[in-house]
């Protein structure tokens, strides 16, 4: 397997929501051109496209460090790392007890807040125990090994499919961890498991005193919301500090296929599953914020907070496997405006997104998951600049 770094400027002719484009751009640029049909203004961003990593296995998720390096996870249970713009050869750290299969093994990778002063790093991953489960480790991280595993939650149920898992710390401080309903629907509902949820802990993986079913007989204090079927994209608006989380949609088997989400998450609503998808409504419970019919698989979420491309500023961007295109979403608060697809059947199934320090968008593809197409290059690991 080959790994390197470079920076390849490539021409992309784009489809974006609303318009059509023609004639040839600039050599190494690329124009997009929004024109949406609700009525915002025409926008121009100009942008191109740099690989930063390829011939990588199911890159599922990117994070930085205080120093600007870059750690991600590959599916089968590495935790990687570039330095100073060079993947290094061997991995930091691998899960000894990760169980990879279908959709699951390591997942997510997250930093604690405050890790430039505690070295605090979260894994969320498969493992098998009567079945496969997922669990959330601490461990510390020096720049060179992963030390000092604490285990925050375990014994989640999980399946091959359907396993979540995206575990981040909002801004209240506390820990939250989306969970897959482990395709068996009825647990969605059922308050006595923790599958099909959003999980609320302490960083240490205590249960806070103001969770909503703290004082609910037979319900698992660790619940904030339920009636989730499989959310992986995670994310908190700037400003209002809502929470949005991405979530797959029912896929024949459990359902009409397609009724993706994406939902604005909130302290103890119950959010249907599997008792309602796709748009439909029932008193007591969440309909999501927007829909998508036919499925497009979105695997993530991210907000644009920084300052290379101010036109986007605020905006929600997340990646979609199956749709294999970038969706931006511009919103006002809770209110939808506008939608834009960026790349749209350009580099395959799309899963990660992230803000670098830098100001760049980054993104990973996910075509060596069993279900793509890859080619030589593939996975990778890409980031959208700006083209001055």
């Amino acid at each position: 397997m080959k790994y390197f770094f470079f920076c390849s400027l490539i021409c992309l002719s784009l489809t974006v929501a609303g318009c059509n484009q023609s004639g040839r751009m600039a050599e190494n640029e690329t124009t997009t051109t929004q024109n949406i049909s609700s009525g915002e203004a025409k926008s121009q961003t100009n942008f191109r496209v740099e690989t930063v990593a390829s011939g990588l296995e199911v890159p599922w998720v990117i994070d930085f460090l205080p120093n600007g390096n870059l750690l991600f996870t590959e599916r089968p249970g590495r935790v990687r790392i570039i330095e100073n713009g060079k993947l290094r050869a061997a991995p930091v750290f691998t899960v000894p007890d990760v169980e990879p299969s279908s959709e699951s093994g390591l997942m997510d990778l997250s930093l604690h807040p405050n890790f430039a002063e505690n070295n605090f790093v979260y894994l969320a991953y498969a493992y098998a125990s009567d079945g496969k489960r997922v669990r959330v480790v601490r461990y510390k991280f020096d720049g060179n090994q992963f030390t000092e595993p604490k285990t925050i939650i375990e014994n989640i149920p999980a399946a091959p499919n359907h396993a979540g898992t995206r575990s981040r710390i909002g801004p209240d401080g506390k820990l939250y961890i989306t969970t897959g309903d482990a395709t068996d629907s009825d647990l969605a509902q059922n308050t006595a498991s923790l599958a099909g949820k959003t999980l609320r802990l302490n960083d240490d993986g205590t249960v806070p005193a103001d969770n909503p079913l703290v004082n609910q007989t037979g319900a698992r204090p660790e619940i904030w919301t339920y009636g989730h079927r499989n959310a992986q994209g995670l994310a908190w608006q700037p400003g209002s500090n809502l929470m949005f989380q991405t979530e797959h949609g029912p896929s024949g088997f459990d359902g009409p296929g397609g009724g993706d989400e994406v939902n604005i998450v909130e302290r103890g609503k119950n959010y249907g599953w599997d008792v309602l998808h796709h748009r439909q409504t029932r008193a007591g419970m969440e309909s999501p914020l927007l829909e998508y019919t036919p499925a497009i698989a979105p695997a993530s979420a991210m907000f644009y907070n920084g300052a290379v491309f101010p036109e986007w500023k605020g905006n929600f961007f997340f990646g979609n496997l199956r749709g294999e295109t970038i969706i931006r979403r511009t919103l006002d608060a809770r209110k939808v405006v506008s939608q834009q697809r960026l790349f749209q059947d350009e580099f395959g199934r799309i899963r990660e997104m992230t803000e670098g320090p830098d100001g760049f968008i980054y993104f990973s593809t996910s075509n060596r998951d069993g279900r793509g197409s890859p080619s030589e290059a593939d996975d990778r690991i890409m980031r959208i600049v700006p083209v001055k």
